[in-house]
C-alpha cells in the first residue's frame, strides 16, 4: 500500500472510531489543488529558519513565534513577506489563537524544545517540519514515531541531505553489490566542537543578564530552571548539554545519514565511548570517537560504525586505495566492503569510490540503473508537496527520523557517561548499566508535559 493511499486508508478508520486528530489540509483530500497555499506557522523565526523561507516561498506564512523579539525579523530584509505575519513569543498561544487558520508548522528552535513544540502542532492537527536533530533524548524520540502514527501527518526532520539524488546513488550501488558486504563504516569531521565555549571557562556557568529582548523563561521551554548565560543564547547552546548534544547533534544527523539509512544502521545492541575529550557534566564533548556495534539485518552481516570528531587526530586511518589527495575531505562517511571503499560527503552526497581509477572505469561501465526516485526542489518542498497529495511522504518522515536519532542519542549517552552501553531496543532499556536508563528522559517542568497519553 503506498503512502497515499495509506494515508487515505487511515483517515476513512479515523473519521470512523474518532481516534485521530484529522489535519485541516489532509493528504489527498478531495478539492485540494497542488498549486493550493499552504498557511505556515514558523517556530523559531531568525538563525536557521531562513531554509525554511527560501524554500517555501509559494507558500503563505501566516505567523511568527519567537521567543527573542530581535529574532522576529532577522532576516525580513530578504523575505520581506514575512512582516505581514502575526506574531508570538509562546507558541502555545500562537496554536490557541491561530490553530485554525494553520495548516503546518516549521520548528527551528534549539534541541531542548523540539520535542515540545512539535507534539503542541501535531496534537493539533498540523503537519511539522522539525529541524534535526528530532528530539533532545530517547523517550521523546520514540513518542515522536508513537505520534507519526496515531496523527496522521506528514512529518520531516530537516537534514537535507536526505533529498540529495547522492544518497540514493550510493543506496542503490550498496544494492547492487559493488562494495559486496560492508562491515565497517567510519563517519567524520575534521573540527572541534567548542562552540564557543574554549577549555577553562568556568563552570558552573557564571549569570549573565537577560536581554530585554529575550524572555528567557519561555526559552528554557520544558527544561528545569536555571539562570540564563550569555553563551546559550544566541547560538551557543549546542555544547551544553541540557539544551543541546554537541557535535553528535550538530553533525552526526547530516554526515551519517547514509550509511544509517543505506545499511540499516538501527537499534544497535552496544555502543561504546572510545575517546572523550572535553566532557563533564555541564559540556558534551569537545572531541569523541564512539563506535556502535549492530547485528545482521536481513542480509547484512554485522557491521561496526563509528563516529568521530576531532580537530587533530581523527582515530582512524586513510584508506589504502584513497587517490583524491593527499588529505581526507573535511567530513563524510568511509564504507568498507568486501570489494572496495566507498565515500559519501559531509551531506551524505556526492558518492564515489575511494580509487579514482577505479572510479573513472566504474562511471564508463555505467551506474546501476536507478531504482529511487529523485527528489525535486529540496526538504521543504517534499513535504508540502506531500501534504497537498502531489508527492510520496517526505523520506525523512518521523518514522525514519525517529530511528535515526534514537542511535544518535545512545552516542551522547555513551560520550557522557563513558565506557560501553549495551542496548535494548525492544524493551527501550541499557541492560549492562540499568542506572542510566533513568536519563533516557528527563525532568520536564510544570506545563511542559507532552505525548504521555501516547505511551497509555
Amino acid at each position: 500500500m503506498n503512502s497515499i493511499s495509506r494515508r487515505n486508508f487511515i483517515q476513512t478508520a479515523a473519521a470512523a472510531t474518532g481516534a485521530f486528530v484529522l489535519p485541516r489540509f489532509s493528504i489527498g483530500q478531495p478539492g485540494v489543488s497542488a498549486n493550493s497555499k499552504l498557511n505556515i506557522a514558523m517556530v523559531g523565526a531568525g538563525g536557521i529558519a531562513y531554509m525554511a523561507y527560501n524554500g517555501l516561498q509559494g507558500e503563505n506564512i501566516v505567523a511568527l513565534c519567537d521567543v527573542d523579539s530581535n529574532r522576529l525579523y532577522e532576516h525580513a530584509e530578504k523575505y520581506p513577506h514575512i512582516r505581514k505575519a502575526a506574531t508570538f513569543s509562546d507558541f502555545r498561544v500562537m496554536f490557541d489563537k491561530m490553530g485554525k487558520e494553520i495548516d503546518a508548522v516549521c520548528i527551528g528552535t534549539p534541541d531542548h524544545t523540539h520535542f515540545v513544540a512539535t507534539m503542541a502542532a501535531m496534537e493539533r492537527g498540523l503537519h511539522v517540519f522539525t529541524q534535526k536533530p528530532l528530539t533532545h533524548n530517547i523517550w521523546e524520540a520514540r513518542t515522536l514515531r508513537k505520534a507519526n502514527e496515531h496523527y496522521n501527518l506528514v512529518t520531516c526532520m530537516g537534514n537535507q541531505g536526505h533529498t540529495y539524488d547522492g544518497l540514493r546513488q550510493m543506496r542503490e550501488w550498496v544494492e547492487a553489490d559493488v562494495f559486496g558486504q560492508i562491515n565497517e563504516v567510519h563517519s567524520y569531521l575534521k573540527v572541534d566542537g567548542l562552540f564557543g565555549v574554549n577549555p577553562g571557562y568556568p563552570l558552573p556557568p557564571q549569570v549573565s543578564p537577560v536581554p530585554a529582548s529575550l524572555d528567557w523563561d519561555l526559552w528554557q521551554g520544558p527544561s528545569p530552571a536555571a539562570s540564563f548565560n550569555n553563551r546559550y543564547h544566541p547560538g551557543g547552546w549546542r555544547r551544553w548539554r541540557k539544551y543541546g548534544n554537541g557535535m553528535l547533534g550538530d553533525w552526526f544527523p547530516h554526515i551519517a545519514d547514509a550509511p544509517v539509512w543505506i545499511l540499516d544502521l538501527y537499534e544497535p545492541v552496544a555502543v561504546e565511548a572510545e575517546t572523550v575529550v572535553g566532557s563533564n557534566d555541564w559540556l558534551a564533548p569537545s572531541e569523541c570517537q564512539i563506535r556502535f556495534e549492530f547485528q545482521h539485518r536481513g542480509s547484512k552481516q554485522p557491521c561496526t560504525f563509528y563516529w568521530h570528531n576531532s580537530a587533530t587526530n581523527l582515530g582512524f586511518s586513510k584508506p589504502d586505495n584513497w587517490t583524491w589527495g593527499d588529505e581526507l575531505p573535511k567530513g563524510g562517511s568511509f564504507f568498507f566492503g568486501e570489494k572496495t571503499v566507498g565515500f559519501t560527503d559531509n551531506r551524505s552526497s556526492n558518492p564515489r569510490l575511494a580509487n579514482r581509477d577505479e572510479m573513472k572505469a566504474f562511471k564508463e561501465q555505467g551506474y546501476p540503473v536507478e531504482k529511487y526516485p529523485r527528489v525535486k526542489g529540496g526538504p521543504f518542498v517534499e513535504w508540502t508537496r506531500a501534504i497537498k497529495g502531489d508527492g510520496p511522504e517526505p523520506g525523512s518522515n518521523f518514522e525514519e527520523a525517529s530511528r535515526f536519532t534514537e542511535v544518535m542519542l545512545l552516542g551522547a549517552l555513551a560520550a557522557r557517561f563513558g565506557g560501553r552501553i549495551e542496548w535494548d531496543a525492544s524493551t527501550m532499556q541499557i541492560t549492562n548499566r540499568p542506572e542510566l536508563n533513568q536519563y533516557l528522559k528527563e525532568p520536564v517542568r510544570e506545563g511542559w508535559s507532552y505525548g504521555e497519553d501516547l505511551w497509555s
